[in-house]
């Protein structure tokens, strides 16, 4: 199959972070099975908003990464969390990707992949689509506008109902949607049942994280023991993580100092948490910065059990972090505080770990010291762990399985 493919997204390598990661091991494996792969991003600056060092004063960068060719336009960024930023970051992109994305990157594409959010950037996809005479297919990671509204990151009605209003245009010309999560996929099709839906999952690279190669002295080179019980959060510091369920189930554990709760990872939440470690006195929580991908292997090999939280809202009830996946397949078993879709799969069926109810730090901290008292649980949950995520979420195939999608559409 002779097929171009055009990606478009605001989040790409050598920035960290899940859609980063899901989209780079996607183009990659789609690049060997023979379609031609061109990447449009922005010049990394996730999640500490500040544009990396080589990239600084650039309103235009080439390069390519593992036969990938990657564009990268400008984009605007500020450490301020004002709403007037943060429109200001998604614009910027949109308007320079839309720029670079027709004088830049040259010729014809069978497909345009949109990743959203920002919800924004479809503005940018229906101008490139038309320029590149391309089938647009747009990737929904996360529900915009509806989940803005709904944590009260967006609350002015005009801009809701504009942004309602484009969600609707870009399905509408949409040749296929995808989304992230089977949640996503059914509340799309529900609400827009004449188009065609595909569950596009996130995934892991068994290769890369493998229990059996990764020899690891992370835990030793860190000053804790084998005696330590590890639990461990590594992702972004945010507001829909709800992290602080971790610090009072923390602050609730505090006569057992062998337990120890380490997060890796830098995001807008994490002075907040920093402040509430400090006023809680909790010296069995133990902040680390984040880390690039070369080193999570070794950070995962070394703790016991992962804890995976969110905020309790109804519109995480279809959300699935995609920090469960390296875990699993690390062997290590979680503590899964999300409802919903996440809890069925890892929970009920994979039996990869245990569920706490969202934001009950009595309840995490009771399975923590249950846990932490039948250690022998850990090594059947971590082959669960392994054996369904191998079955399920190996990267391979999910671009397997969308590579026979993108020939099914190309037969119409």
């Amino acid at each position: 199959m002779n097929t171009t493919l055009l990606i478009l997204t605001q989040y790409f390598p050598p920035e960290v972070g899940a859609p980063q990661n899901r989209l780079f091991e996607l183009a990659v494996r789609l690049q060997k099975m023979g379609i031609e792969v061109t990447v449009l991003t922005a010049m990394p600056n996730y999640p500490k908003m500040q544009v990396h060092q080589e990239y600084k004063g650039k309103l235009y960068a080439y390069e390519e990464m593992q036969g990938l060719k990657v564009h990268r336009s400008w984009i605007y960024v500020s450490s301020s969390k004002s709403i007037l930023s943060r429109l200001s970051n998604y614009f910027s992109f949109v308007l320079s990707s839309a720029w670079y994305g027709t004088f830049k990157v040259k010729g014809r594409y069978d497909y345009l992949l949109c990743e959203s959010p920002p919800l924004f950037l479809g503005l940018s996809a229906l101008w490139l689509k038309n320029r590149k005479k391309s089938k647009l297919i747009f990737n929904v990671s996360d529900p915009w506008p509806e989940t803005a509204e709904k944590l009260g990151i967006v609350n002015n009605r005009w801009l809701l109902d504009i942004s309602y209003k484009l969600e609707q245009h870009l399905y509408k010309k949409s040749t296929l949607i995808t989304g992230q999560t089977q949640g996503i996929c059914k509340n799309i099709a529900d609400r827009f049942p004449a188009k065609k839906t595909y569950w596009l999952p996130n995934g892991v690279d068994l290769n890369y994280y493998n229990s059996t190669t990764v020899h690891s002295s992370w835990r030793k080179d860190n000053g804790f023991t084998e005696k330590d019980f590890l639990l461990l959060y590594a992702g972004i510091i945010g507001y829909a993580q709800g992290l602080e369920v971790i610090l009072y189930a923390a602050s609730k554990t505090k006569q057992l100092s062998h337990i120890k709760y380490v997060l890796v990872g830098s995001g807008p939440e994490k002075e907040k948490l920093l402040s509430l470690k400090n006023s809680l006195h909790l010296d069995n929580v133990l902040f680390f910065e984040g880390v690039d991908k070369k080193s999570m292997p070794g950070i995962v090999a070394a703790i016991d059990v992962a804890i995976i939280p969110l905020k309790r809202l109804d519109i995480f009830k279809g959300a699935i972090p995609s920090k469960i996946f390296e875990n699993l397949a690390m062997k290590k078993p979680i503590l899964l505080g999300v409802e919903g879709e996440a809890e069925q799969l890892f929970i009920q069926e994979g039996k990869c770990g245990w569920a706490f109810e969202p934001e009950n730090p009595d309840q995490l901290a009771e399975k923590v010291m249950h846990l932490d008292l039948h250690k022998n649980l850990l090594p059947q949950y971590g082959e669960n762990a392994l054996s369904y995520v191998k079955k399920n979420f190996n990267r391979d195939t999910i671009a397997e399985r969308f590579y026979k999608e993108l020939f099914n559409l190309s037969q119409k």
